[in-house]
């Protein structure tokens, strides 16, 4: 095949990066995990053109991305729903979609949720950094934030794509836990108490299971910060020495509103940890939840 492959930048979207699993194991490095937000609608886009679960895909924010494919490609877009076109024209969201030499993918606005993933059959063929190609906003490590106008290398293509989540159509399943973003829904998240929760009083952790909070504004791929619940109280005064900080874990600074950690998080912190957050689905819907969705933890499991 001659000429130029790979896929062309053509609108960037409010932010768009190159996700795949992360750069777990080097926390002792100072380098955050990164990696996709939506972790299962990752997968699941890979899975979708027939790629392995750790090729590269986009995750977008909110208002998606348009691409131009430079040769013939087959692509998928999962997470958050949205309107998908190639060349104006209407296609399939949450299956395999092939393009020409030339066509124009159109990425459009999530409908619910926030993040919307695209694969491409081979991958993006970026440079890997710390064995990952993953964009890290904390440390600033693998691909920049794409722009209009950056040329998106593809890797070569592996197996035949799916024909859906289950060889017959992904459906409403290609949404993994985009549903988190829907108007009036709530995300609920099961949280096993520890290593700190012995700093907060009896009172604020009884408190914490019959209070409702908000997602806040100033969440992101760092952290879901949540708003408008009751802080919680601590039993004791003075400050923690720093330590490790892991996926999932429920920080809670001196305003007493808990921060649930994402995928960037920093690898170590000060503030004591309430509580973690069991990777999976529960975090996976953390990433699609939209600013102003009400938040509520549950115990999970015996704590």
């Amino acid at each position: 095949m001659s000429g130029p492959h790979g896929l062309l930048v053509l609108r960037a979207g409010a932010l768009t990066t190159v996700q795949d699993r992360g750069r777990p194991g080097y926390a002792h490095l100072g380098v955050p995990r990164s990696g996709a937000l939506d972790a299962g609608a990752h997968a699941l886009a890979n899975r979708l053109v027939g790629n392995p679960v750790d090729a590269a895909t986009l995750e977008t924010t909110l208002d998606g991305v348009a691409l131009r494919a430079l040769a013939p490609v087959t692509v998928a877009v999962t997470g958050a729903p949205c309107a998908v076109r190639a060349s104006g024209r209407p296609v399939a969201w949450g299956e395999p979609v092939w393009l020409p030499g030339g066509a124009e993918l159109e990425v459009g606005r999530a409908e619910s949720g926030l993040r919307s993933y695209v694969a491409v059959r081979g991958g993006f063929g970026v440079p890997a950094v710390l064995g990952s190609r993953a964009t890290d906003l904390l440390s600033g490590l693998g691909p920049p934030v794409l722009a209009a106008g950056t040329l998106l290398p593809v890797g070569p293509p592996g197996r035949d794509p799916a024909r859906g989540a289950d060889g017959a159509g992904a459906g409403a399943g290609a949404a993994g836990s985009a549903g988190a973003g829907a108007a009036g829904s709530e995300l609920v998240l099961p949280l096993r108490l520890g290593p700190r929760a012995d700093w907060f009083t009896a009172e604020s952790i009884a408190g914490l299971w019959r209070s409702g909070y908000r997602v806040s504004a100033l969440s992101n791929r760092i952290g879901l910060r949540t708003e408008a619940g009751p802080p919680l109280r601590r039993a004791r005064g003075g400050e923690l020495p720093s330590e490790g900080m892991v996926l999932g874990a429920v920080q809670v600074p001196p305003d007493g509103l808990p921060v649930v950690f994402l995928a960037d998080h920093p690898v170590t912190g000060g503030y004591p940890v309430i509580g973690v957050i069991p990777e999976g689905p529960p975090l996976d819907a953390a990433a699609q939840a939209r600013p102003g969705t009400g938040v509520r933890f549950v115990r999970a499991g015996r704590n």
